[in-house]
């Protein structure tokens, strides 16, 4: 059985929807988890072409899978605000040594960064590599978590100006505005 990717309305161009579909696989708001066991991580990155072998996941692998989403979801914060994040970015070091990333060049000439490891550790690779690369094609700063702390969902911002702020302005940019009006009422 498939685990649908829950992209919502603001899908971001492959390869990066693989990236926003990763960190969407746990919900803030209620709390759902797609990556519950190892054999769901198995089966989520298998299903998207991102493991190579038959390899078995453990309750490690798991934990350094959450631990990547997490550091993700920080990144996408980072575009959202403008501030990084000196903690993700260190996770995403850390997950690329692991990673073992190398830069090659295939026979047309254009470079690629993918993992040299194999298993889980290639699997994530996998992932950063499609943050690496839309980082040299531009699509990454578009890539956002919602601004909505209860919320933090991965949306791609299509706005002329890059301005999107929440992954619906419908739901949770009422929520913030409400929010600030009640505020603003109190203090009058």
């Amino acid at each position: 059985m498939m685990i649908e990717d829950r992209i919502g309305s603001k899908p971001a161009p492959q390869p990066l929807r693989t990236v926003q579909a990763f960190v969407n696989t746990s919900d803030v708001e209620t709390g759902r988890e797609d990556l519950a066991t190892p054999r769901d991580l198995r089966q989520w990155l298998s299903e998207r072409e991102l493991l190579k072998g038959d390899e078995t996941f453990r309750d490690a692998d798991l934990r350094q899978a959450k631990e990547l989403r997490a550091a993700l979801r920080q990144m996408l914060l980072a575009n959202n605000s403008g501030a990084s994040d000196p903690g993700a970015i260190g996770v995403m070091n850390r997950f690329a040594r692991t990673a073992q990333m190398v830069l090659t060049f295939k026979e047309t000439g254009e470079a690629e960064v993918r993992p040299a490891a194999e298993g889980p550790d290639g699997a994530l690779g996998r992932i950063l590599a499609r943050v690496c690369a839309s980082m040299a094609d531009g699509t990454w700063q578009r890539l956002k978590a919602c601004k909505q702390r209860e919320c933090l969902w991965a949306f791609y911002d299509r706005s002329k100006n890059h301005s999107g702020a929440w992954c619906a302005m419908s739901v949770c940019g009422n929520r913030t505005k409400a929010r600030g009006y009640r505020n603003r009422s109190r203090g009058s």
